[in-house]
C-alpha cells in the first residue's frame, strides 16, 4: 500500500491547518523544566486541541473514531525485520516509512487524547515506544541512504516522528531521544535551508523549518531553532517569478502551478504553527516581512474561499484526492474539506496577528462557515479536533459578526487565474500560459487534468451548486468537456505532458484588465499535445459573464468542442428541467439533442444561457460512472455514478476560424433568461482573432481584449492589451493591463470628450482630453491593471512624452578588475558581494532636448538575475552628481560617487522590463546642467543582475520622460 502526502497528513491528524492548545501530562520530563519544555508542551497543546468537551459532539464521535483507527493499527502491528505493519514494507517505497510513523502518531494521539477508549492505555504507550525503536533501527535511521521520494525523508517522516516524540516524551530515555534525533539530523541536515532554491522554497521551505524547529525544541538545541526561524525569512518577501506570493495575491509552487489551495495552505498553516510555537520565546519570529504573510490572508486566500470551499482551480493535483484506498476512515476529500482546513490555518495565524486583523478574519471565517450548507463545518470528519474546536468557537461567539460575500472582480495575472464575486454567486476562470502549466500531475495523481488550466470556468450559487465539483465530479466528469474549455477530442494518455507541470503553452497573451468591480479576461489558447489554437474572452458583468471565442482552428483529425457548461445534477434523480427557447426538454437519462438557431436555454435550479444572434448547440443528459483510481493511482476503486447535463458548441472536425458567443447567467430562472434574450443589455462589438470586445448598457462597461494593436468601439490601442472602460454617474474609469508583459508603455485612446479632472495610478499619464489619450506604464506590472478615473480629483494638464536614449553607459568591477573598463560590453551588471565580485553600472542621459521640465521620468532597464545562489534580488537607482565619466574610460577606481537612492526594485531570473522612478533627480538635473547620470547598485549583499546595455540590439535601456 502506497501512502501519499495527503494520506499521511489526514491519518496523522496533523494537517497544514491544525489549530491547537491543551495539555496532557504524561509524567516527569527527562530533563528539568526549561524554555524548551515549555515550547514542547505548547506543541503538545497544538496537537491535541483545547477548549472543547470530549463528551460533546462532534468531538465525541471524532475521538471515538481516532480510538478505533488506533485500535485497528495496534491489532495489525506485527514487527519483522522488513516491516512494522505487513502492508507497509520498508525498503523501496519511501511513503511506507512516512506511513509507519504516521500510524505510530495515531496511536500516540489515541493514548494522549481523552475519550478515545485508549486514553492512558499502557499497552498502547508501550507499542508506540517499541515502534519508534523499531523505526530507528530499521527504517528511519542515522546511517541509511534515502530512496524514492525526498519529501518523505525530509518532511513527512520527521514531522510525524517529532510530533510523536513530543506526545510520549516522558516515556522516553535520553538515549532513545538522541537516537531518534540523530536520524532526523541525518535526513534533515542544516544544509537543506542554506540556499533558497530547488525544493527548499515556498511551502516546502516552511515544512523544512518546522522540522528543524521541533528538532531543536525536542533536543534542546538553540542553534537549530534559531536556524529554523531565520531560514523562514526568504519565504516572506514577494516574488516576481517562481514559487511564493506575488503583489497581486497570486501564489505559485513548483514554479508554474497556481497552488494557494494546497501548498499555499500548507505554507500558511506551517507559518501560523511556527509563529505561535515560538511566540514570546527566545526564538520568536520577528522579521518585519512576516506582515506580508498576514496580508496574504485577504489577498491570496479569501478571494478563492466561497461558502467554506476552496476553489479547485488553485488546488493543483489535489483535486484528484477524493477518496483514497489507504484511508481507513474512507472520508472523501473535496473543495469543502480543503476550505475548512484552510480556515483552521487562518485561525491559527490569527493568534499571531494584530487585534484588527484577528477580528476581521474571524468575521470572514464565520461568514464562510455559516454559508456552507453543502458540507457543514462541524460535520466534517476529515478535520482534526483542534481545527474543529477553533472553527466552532468562532461560530458560537456572538461577538463575531459574519462578513457577507463581497462584490468584486480580481485578476491574478501572475498565476493566470481570475475570480468574479457577486452577492448571490461566484465565478472563477483557470487559464495557462508560458508562465503557468496546463495542469499538474505527479505521484500518480491528477492523471486526467489535461484541460483544467485551459479556460475552465467554475461557478457556484449562494444556495445551489456547492456540490458541483465536490460530489465525485472529477472521477465521473468527461475530462474533454470541462465548462468554459475549448478542447480537441484527441485522446490523451494518463498524465499526458509530463509530471510537475512540465507542459505549458508557448503563449503570453493570458490575463486581463479589472477595475475591481468588473473584468475583461482573455486567453490566446493552445491545446495540450494538440494543434488547437484560438482566442477566448470572458467579460464579467453584474449578473452575467459574456464568453467569446474566435479563430478556433485545429488539424488533429477529431472534433473540437467548446463546453458551455457541464452541470453535476446532484445525488437526486437528475431530472431538473432543461428548457430551450421556451420548450421543456426530456428529463430522461441518455437524452441528447442538437438545437439550431437557439437563443437561450435554462437549467432549473442552476442558471441560464444566452446565445446572441442564435447558435447551434448540443445538449446531453447522461449518467457517468468512474472511480477515483482512474485519475489517481492511490484512489479508491469503488465505482461511482453521477448525473450530468452537458451543453456545448461543436466546432466540427479540423475547424478553421470557428467562433462562439454565449452568456452565462448564474442563478437565473427560465423567465429571467427569456426576458434577457428578448431585451439584451450587451452588444458584441467584435469577436475576431484581433480583438474581442463588448459593450454593456446596464453597467456602462465597454471592454476589449486586443491581441494586436487596433480599434474596437471607442477604444484604440498601440499594442496588445486588455482595456475596461466604465462610464457611470458622471465619471469615466479606465483600466488597462498588458497580459503579454512585453511592453514598457501603451498608448490608449478613448474616443470620449468632456472630462477635465482625473485621479488614478501614477503609472497612467494623460496625453490628451479631446479625445482622451493615455500613456500607460505596464512594464514590470506582471499583468496587473493600471487605472485612472475621470470626473474626480484635480484638473488635468496633458503631458508630452519623450524617449531619451543613453549617451553613455558602462559597468565597473572591483578587486583585480578595478582598472578594467567594460564600456563596450552588451550588458550592464550589478552585484554587491565579496571583493572581486562587486559590480555597479552607470547610465548618462542628455535632457537638453526635452520640450519642458520633466513631470515624470522613468528609467527602463531590461534583464534578469543570473546567479546560481538564487533567483530574486533587489537593486537600486542612485542619483549621481558627477557627469564627467566616460563610457570608454570609467572603471571601479575612477567611478563617480553614488548619491541618494531614487528607487529600489526586485528582479527575478526571468527577463523582464524594470521601471525605476528617477523623477525628482531628473527634475533637479534639468534645472542644472541638463545631464542626468544614474548609478545602479545594490545596497546589501545581492545576486548578480544582468541588464541590457545601450550597445545591445535587443531591449536597450531608455528614459521615458513626461513633460
Amino acid at each position: 500500500m502506497t501512502w501519499s502526502r495527503r494520506d499521511f497528513l489526514r491519518i496523522s491528524g496533523v494537517t497544514a491547518t491544525t489549530s491547537l492548545v491543551t495539555a496532557t501530562t504524561l509524567g516527569t520530563p527527562a530533563w528539568a523544566a526549561d524554555e524548551y519544555d515549555a515550547l514542547r508542551q505548547r506543541r503538545v497543546d497544538m496537537i491535541l486541541g483545547t477548549g472543547y468537551s470530549p463528551t460533546a459532539e462532534p468531538y465525541a464521535t471524532k475521538l471515538a473514531q481516532a480510538g478505533q483507527v488506533a485500535a485497528d493499527y495496534q491489532a495489525a502491528m506485527a514487527p519483522t525485520t522488513g516491516s512494522l505493519w505487513p502492508d507497509l514494507p520498508i525498503g523501496t517505497v519511501s511513503a511506507n516509512v512516512t506511513g509507519t510513523l504516521g500510524r505510530l502518531g495515531a496511536l500516540a494521539r489515541a493514548y494522549a487524547l481523552p475519550g478515545t477508549g485508549l486514553t492512558g492505555d499502557s499497552g498502547v504507550l508501550a507499542d508506540v515506544v517499541s515502534g519508534l525503536d523499531w523505526v530507528a533501527a530499521h527504517a528511519y535511521t542515522a546511517t541509511a541512504a534515502t530512496y524514492d521520494n525526498w519529501w518523505d525523508w525530509q518532511i513527512g517522516s520527521p514531522q510525524s516522528l517529532l510530533d510523536t516524540i513530543c506526545l510520549v516524551y516522558s516515556a522516553l530515555s535520553s538515549t532513545q531521544i538522541s537516537t531518534y534525533l540523530a536520524a532526523v539530523d541525518h535526513y534533515l541536515p542544516d544544509s537543506l535551508v542554506s540556499a533558497y532554491a530547488g525544493t527548499s522554497t515556498g511551502a516546502n521551505r516552511v515544512d523544512l523549518c518546522r522540522g528543524l524547529a521541533l528538532r531543536g525544541v525536542v533536543g534542546k538545541n538553540s542553534a537549530k531553532i534559531a536556524l529554523a526561524r531565520d531560514a523562514l525569512s526568504p519565504v516572506f518577501p514577494l516574488v516576481v517569478v517562481g514559487d511564493g506570493y506575488y503583489a497581486d495575491g497570486s501564489f505559485l509552487q513548483h514554479t508554474r502551478v497556481p497552488y494557494a489551495g494546497t501548498y499555499g495552505a500548507v505554507l500558511l498553516g506551517g507559518l501560523g504553527m511556527l509563529f505561535k510555537l515560538l511566540a514570546g520565546s527566545t526564538w520568536a519570529v520577528t522579521d518585519p516581512n512576516r506582515q506580508l504573510v498576514f496580508d496574504s490572508v485577504e489577498k491570496s486566500y479569501a478571494p478563492f474561499l466561497f461558502n467554506g470551499l476552496m476553489m479547485d482551480g488553485v488546488s493543483g493535483r489535489a483535486i484528484s484526492r477524493g477518496l483514497t484506498a489507504a484511508d481507513p476512515l474512507q472520508i472523501p476529500q473535496d473543495d469543502h474539506t480543503r476550505g475548512h482546513g484552510l480556515v483552521g490555518g487562518i485561525l491559527m495565524l490569527a493568534d499571531a496577528a494584530s487585534a484588527t486583523e484577528r477580528a476581521r478574519w474571524r468575521g470572514l471565517v464565520k461568514g464562510w462557515l455559516q454559508r456552507d450548507y453543502w458540507k457543514p463545518f462541524t460535520g466534517d470528519l476529515s478535520l482534526g479536533i483542534p481545527t474543529l474546536a477553533a472553527g466552532q468557537a468562532v461560530l458560537a461567539d456572538s461577538s463575531v459578526t459574519a462578513i457577507a460575500e463581497p462584490v468584486n472582480s480580481k485578476v491574478f495575472g501572475a498565476m493566470d487565474r481570475a475570480t468574479h464575486r457577486r452577492a448571490k454567486w461566484a465565478l472563477a476562470v483557470s487559464m495557462c500560459s508560458s508562465r503557468t502549466t496546463y495542469y499538474e500531475t505527479g505521484n500518480g495523481e491528477n492523471l486526467h487534468g489535461w484541460h483544467t488550466g485551459n479556460g475552465m470556468t467554475y461557478w457556484w450559487g449562494d444556495t445551489f451548486g456547492n456540490g458541483q465539483y465536490s460530489d465525485s465530479y472529477w472521477p465521473t466528469v468527461d475530462p474533454y468537456r470541462l465548462p468554459g474549455v475549448t478542447a480537441s477530442r484527441k485522446a490523451l494518455a494518463d498524465a499526458a505532458g509530463g509530471a510537475w507541470g512540465a507542459s505549458y503553452p508557448a503563449t503570453t497573451w493570458v490575463g486581463g484588465a479589472t477595475d475591481g468591480t468588473y473584468s475583461a479576461l482573455g486567453q490566446d489558447t493552445r491545446g495540450l499535445q494538440s494543434t488547437l489554437t484560438g482566442k477566448k474572452s470572458w467579460f464579467c458583468l453584474d449578473d452575467s459573464v459574456v464568453c467569446l471565442g474566435a479563430g478556433i482552428t485545429c488539424t488533429d483529425g477529431v472534433a473540437v468542442e467548446t463546453t458551455v457548461d457541464n452541470r453535476n445534477l446532484g445525488p437526486g434523480t437528475g431530472n431538473q428541467a432543461f428548457t430551450v427557447d421556451g420548450v421543456a426538454q426530456s428529463t430522461a437519462m441518455g437524452w441528447s439533442a442538437t438545437f439550431t438557431g437557439a437563443d437561450w436555454a435554462c437549467l432549473s435550479g442552476f442558471g441560464g444561457y444566452l446565445f446572441p444572434g442564435g447558435a447551434t448547440v448540443k445538449a446531453l443528459r447522461e449518467a457517468r460512472t468512474g472511480a477515483w483510481s482512474s485519475i489517481n493511482t492511490g484512489g479508491s476503486t469503488t465505482a461511482l455514478t453521477r448525473k450530468y447535463l452537458t451543453l456545448w458548441v461543436d466546432h466540427g472536425t479540423d475547424p478553421v476560424g470557428s467562433a462562439y458567443n454565449y452568456v452565462l447567467m448564474p442563478g437565473a430562472d427560465a423567465t429571467m433568461t427569456a426576458a434577457r434574450a428578448a431585451n439584451p443589455t450587451v452588444t458584441t462589438v467584435s469577436n475576431t482573432t484581433s480583438v474581442q470586445a463588448i459593450a454593456d448598457g446596464a453597467s456602462g462597461v465597454t471592454a476589449a481584449n486586443f491581441f494586436t494593436a487596433g480599434t474596437a468601439g471607442p477604444i484604440t490601442v498601440s499594442g496588445p492589451c486588455s482595456v475596461l472602460v466604465r462610464e457611470s454617474g458622471g465619471t469615466l474609469r479606465v483600466s488597462v493591463a498588458d497580459p503579454t508583459r512585453s511592453a514598457t508603455t501603451l498608448t490608449v485612446t478613448i474616443n470620449i470628450n468632456g472630462y477635465a479632472t482625473a485621479t488614478g495610478d501614477p503609472q497612467v499619464t494623460v496625453l490628451g482630453l479631446a479625445p482622451i489619450k493615455l500613456l500607460v506604464e505596464t512594464g514590470g506590472a506582471l499583468g496587473a491593471s493600471r487605472t485612472i478615473t475621470f470626473g474626480t480629483g484635480s484638473a488635468v494638464t496633458p503631458a508630452t512624452p519623450s524617449t531619451v536614449v543613453p549617451m553613455a553607459d558602462a559597468y565597473v568591477r572591483d578587486g583585480s578588475y578595478a582598472s578594467t573598463n567594460y564600456g563596450s560590453d552588451s550588458a550592464l551588471v550589478v552585484k554587491n558581494d565579496a571583493t572581486g565580485y562587486a559590480r555597479r553600472s552607470f547610465l548618462k542621459f542628455d535632457l537638453s532636448g526635452l520640450p519642458a521640465a520633466p513631470r515624470r521620468a522613468i528609467l527602463w532597464v531590461y534583464g534578469e538575475t543570473a546567479d546560481s545562489a538564487g533567483t530574486h534580488t533587489a537593486f537600486s537607482a542612485y542619483g549621481v552628481s558627477v557627469d564627467s565619466w566616460t563610457e570608454t574610460g570609467v572603471t571601479w577606481s575612477t567611478q563617480p560617487a553614488l548619491g541618494t537612492v531614487l528607487d529600489t526594485r526586485t528582479i527575478g531570473d526571468v527577463k523582464d522590463w524594470i521601471p525605476l522612478d528617477v523623477t525628482a533627480f531628473a527634475q533637479a538635473q534639468y534645472a542644472g546642467d541638463r545631464i542626468l547620470t544614474v548609478g545602479l547598485a545594490a545596497a546589501a549583499k545581492s545576486l548578480a543582475v544582468t541588464l541590457n546595455s545601450r550597445s545591445n540590439t535587443v531591449n536597450p535601456p531608455f528614459l521615458e520622460v513626461l513633460s
